[in-house]
């Protein structure tokens, strides 16, 4: 037998240790070379083991278990890589029929309709066999059958009947478990503060649709509105860099580049996949990019660096409707953006009313490092740069 372990991969030196979410095979089975094994769930990805050769595995840990970094979780018995299985125990021989008791074609027909095993009645006629009348007599002595008593059914309450549990209770997975430490975090240990503007999207909604069919044959794909709020972002971080730092300690830490992070909701969660240099990118490979660790995330394909080292980040609850919100920052950043729907309002315009696509715009910033005239300021940029876009080409 030549057995090779199966162990948990590294994966980062910040991770070491995660949950076995989920086993994609069965205790015996045969898999393949490069077969997906199992889940692992940690506090920051969730990621795929898989075989490193063919054969029959053995399962170490089952799915829910915490497992280590470099743990074996399995083995795999490369002898049997060619898949046959063994030969399950044979079936039992039948037991040896009864022996019956000699019986005429007529006394059998009785016995069939009586339901008197003719084995299990003195036979008084030659040689002992049974005859018809033993049959009877046997069948007169039998007592009637007594019918079995059915189960009484529990009672249940009138508000039970039909009901469906009114609580389930299941373990938090790793990366829920950190979502919610860091968003506790961020509330104890830092000074957080939101202030508001909105910004009309007139100039944007029109550039979109002037240019949408050209940058869909040119790209092959659409021009969105995140682009254009990532651009309005580095332009407002160069004009304000006070926000584009953090506290570390006792000491501030200065950014000097522009990797923003743009909060995607998977279905275990929120992750922030960060877009680097998003200072040297166009519209279309800023599009290019969300699209990608966005796709990615969802699929549970982000890897860790994807997520580290952003400065900044934008999150957008308008996609589901949202109207206004104060998001929570994302540590050790000291400031992010929530956008909201955008929305038909009135407004006033050169002292007339009139209906345009508004939006609302929530900053969130740590005070102990921003003041509220920075902030302002900065929100006000972004504005500035969304209500006309022409600002970012010559950075005003």
């Amino acid at each position: 037998m030549s057995l090779l372990e199966v162990k948990v991969p590294p994966m980062g030196e910040s991770i070491t240790s995660g949950i076995l979410a989920k086993w994609h095979v069965a205790d015996g089975a045969h898999v393949k070379k490069d077969q997906p094994l199992f889940e692992l769930e940690t506090d920051k990805i969730t990621s795929e083991g898989t075989a490193e050769a063919s054969g029959r595995i053995t399962l170490k840990v089952a799915a829910g278990d915490e497992v280590k970094i470099g743990q074996v979780v399995a083995t795999i018995d490369t002898a049997q890589a060619g898949g046959g299985g063994d030969a399950g125990p044979a079936a039992s021989a039948p037991a040896a029929a009864a022996k019956e008791t000699p019986a005429s074609p007529a006394v059998r027909r009785l016995a069939a309709e009586t339901g008197i095993n003719p084995a299990s009645v003195a036979g008084t006629g030659k040689g002992g066999r049974v005859t018809k009348g033993d049959l009877l007599a046997a069948a007169e002595a039998k007592p009637a059958p007594v019918a079995p008593k059915a189960p009484e059914e529990p009672r249940r309450s009138p508000a039970s009947v039909g009901a469906a549990p009114r609580q389930t209770r299941k373990k938090l997975s790793p990366l829920r478990a950190k979502i919610a430490q860091r968003l506790v975090s961020a509330q104890q240990q830092t000074a957080m503060l939101t202030t508001f503007n909105e910004v009309d999207m007139s100039a944007v909604v029109a550039l979109r649709a002037k240019y949408q069919e050209e940058f869909v044959k040119k790209h092959g794909l659409k021009l969105g509105f995140m682009s254009f709020f990532a651009k309005a972002v580095v332009h407002a971080l160069r004009e304000v860099p006070a926000v584009n730092a953090f506290i570390d300690g006792d000491a501030i830490v200065e950014n000097h580049y522009y990797d923003i992070g743009v909060a995607v909701s998977t279905e275990k969660g929120l992750l922030v996949p960060v877009i680097r240099q998003c200072d040297t990118l166009g519209l279309a490979e800023i599009e290019k990019a969300i699209g990608d660790v966005a796709k990615r995330a969802r699929e549970g394909k982000i890897t860790l660096p994807d997520l580290e080292g952003g400065v900044f980040t934008i999150t957008n609850g308008g996609i589901f409707g949202s109207m206004l919100s104060t998001p929570i920052l994302n540590p050790p950043q000291s400031a992010i953006l929530g956008l909201h729907a955008i929305t038909d309002r009135p407004v006033a315009v050169a002292g007339q009313v009139v209906i345009r696509p508004m939006m609302y715009l929530a900053l969130s910033y740590d005070h102990r490092l921003i003041d509220g005239r920075e902030a302002v300021t900065f929100l006000v940029k972004v504005k500035q740069a969304i209500e006309d876009p022409a600002r970012l080409l010559i950075s005003v």
